[in-house]
């Protein structure tokens, strides 16, 4: 492909139908955290009691219309996610890496249906909290191997333009969330909104059955040979593997199955035996931690995870509505499926900005215009001005969208040898689940400390200074970089590493 090579031509060259299959039923994870994430949100005030709704739509059950609870109580129900979304990630990592990511990802999937109906027919809060805990689990899980699973099954030449798709689907969750809300929140109609989840994690579940494992990591821990026949069949038979073949460090060419077994080879989904000559040494948590190896990259990805929950997307994804609902009462629920929707626009329109201007570049300016809009927002809710406020909720999104939101969790991938992704991946979307956690539990808290009136948001405003300074001193450019060596700036790491 050339340099200058327009993008749809690159797109139409490198990706097949197959790619396309893979991506989006592997996506549908992400997804299910955006869900999950936006769910309460529009139907807060039927769901908690506090609002009846003039049209008793109803659904023809035994279950309570409403669950009756005061803010501190809905903000556990709403924060617990995050609870089961870090003992999900934490287990991820080294779950992928022994297991791989085809099993992980199809273990989330049983956390995406039961958790959704335990929430769907919860009568009481534990109830409910024990549902979005279990929901909680699937999701941490999937944020942390669908990254890795797109970034080793996608054309190399655009691994940012598709890592930017677990943004996209997250985005997408939240969009379809918001819409449903802003419809079902009547009666005990909400009720279908959780629903929803549900029935999208049983069609998860058997598209997963039709998708292979990863390539790489049937090389690294299985089968060179049957990586080699998987590599090809997702790229196509007509394109050249030989250069991602030979990126595995791993001899694909040595007769570890016969012919006769590669004609015969496994159906998507299934792992042949293990390749005893393959590498199966891997690295934990806690190593990629203390290791000197490892340790850049893992600050690296947990500042940027940090960064990306701390600077206050989550508080208006999470508590927009009843945010605003004092300054604009009527509309307040119309502008947050708006803001959902420009959400999805901008992440899909600069998709492959960080392929272009690079992965940090794209952060810094998103923190920078999301630490701008902070102030704005703080302003216009301070002093009432509607216009400013509502602008300033738009372009914060927009500003999230442009690299906050879709490429940290493109970094691990590019910070580390393969035998630590797993690792630093949980370890980021640990840090990830931490700050999600500290925002849905003490936004409403601090604000309400604060005096409430937007003067939240310039504590964000002091995030964003304070990350923005870290990342542009301490995180490496990874765009056209050919390995770990080249991004670190040394030749030695390999080594170290090994």
């Amino acid at each position: 492909m050339a340099h200058d090579e327009p993008l749809y031509k690159s797109l139409v060259g490198d990706t097949t139908a197959y790619f396309t299959y893979l991506l989006l039923v592997a996506t549908l994870g992400p997804f299910q955290y955006g869900f999950h994430l936006a769910e309460l949100n529009a139907p807060q005030d039927v769901l908690t009691c506090k609002k009846h709704s003039l049209q008793q739509a109803a659904l023809s059950t035994s279950l309570p219309h409403c669950i009756s609870m005061n803010t501190a109580q809905f903000s556990v129900v709403t924060s617990i996610f995050t609870l089961g979304g870090l003992i999900g990630a934490l287990s991820a990592g080294p779950s992928c890496n022994r297991y791989g990511r085809l099993l992980t990802m199809r273990t989330t999937t049983i956390s995406f249906v039961l958790g959704s109906a335990l929430e769907t027919f919860a009568s009481n809060i534990p109830m409910l909290c024990f549902g979005r805990l279990v929901s909680g689990l699937g999701c941490g899980a999937a944020i942390v191997v669908v990254p890795i699973y797109i970034a080793e099954a996608a054309p190399p030449k655009e691994k940012g333009l598709f890592g930017a798709f677990t943004q996209i689907s997250i985005n997408m969750g939240i969009l379809v969330a918001q819409l449903l809300g802003y419809f079902l929140s009547k009666g005990n109609l909400w009720r279908i909104i959780l629903a929803s989840a549900g029935a999208i994690g049983l069609v998860h579940l058997l598209g997963l059955f039709l998708v292979p494992e990863s390539p790489k990591w049937l090389a690294e821990h299985k089968s060179p040979q049957h990586a080699r026949d998987i590599l090809r069949k997702i790229r196509g038979h007509k394109a050249d593997i030989d250069a991602e073949v030979k990126a595995w460090n791993i001899d694909s060419t040595q007769d570890d199955i016969s012919e006769e077994e590669a004609l015969l080879s496994a159906p998507p989904g299934s792992h042949p035996a293990p390749n005893p000559k393959a590498a199966t040494a891997s690295i934990g948590i806690w190593d990629a931690l203390i290791r000197p190896a490892y340790r850049p990259a893992t600050i690296a990805v947990v500042a940027v995870m940090f960064a990306q929950q701390l600077t206050g997307i989550n508080s208006i994804i999470m508590y927009s509505v009843s945010l605003l609902s004092s300054l604009l009462p009527t509309t307040a629920s119309l502008l947050i499926v708006a803001v959902s929707a420009l959400n999805l626009v901008v992440t899909t329109l600069c998709a492959p900005l960080s392929d272009k201007i690079g992965r940090k570049t794209c952060i810094l300016i998103s923190i920078a215009g999301i630490g701008t809009c902070s102030v704005l927002l703080a302003l216009g809710l301070y002093f009432g001005v509607k216009i400013l406020a509502a602008v300033a909720t738009l372009v914060f999104v927009a500003a999230f969208a442009v690299g906050l939101g879709p490429v940290p969790f493109i970094l691990a991938n590019e910070l580390v040898g393969p035998e630590a992704v797993g690792a630093t991946q949980s370890a980021a979307l640990a840090a990830n689940w931490i700050a999600t956690f500290l925002v849905s539990q003490f936004f409403p808290i601090v604000d309400k400390a604060l005096g409430g009136q937007g003067k939240v948001y310039f504590v964000f405003a002091g995030f964003a200074v304070l990350f923005g300074s870290f990342i542009a001193y301490w995180v490496p450019e990874t765009k056209g970089k050919s390995g770990v060596e080249e991004v670190w700036g040394r030749r030695e790491a390999r080594e170290r590493m090994e």
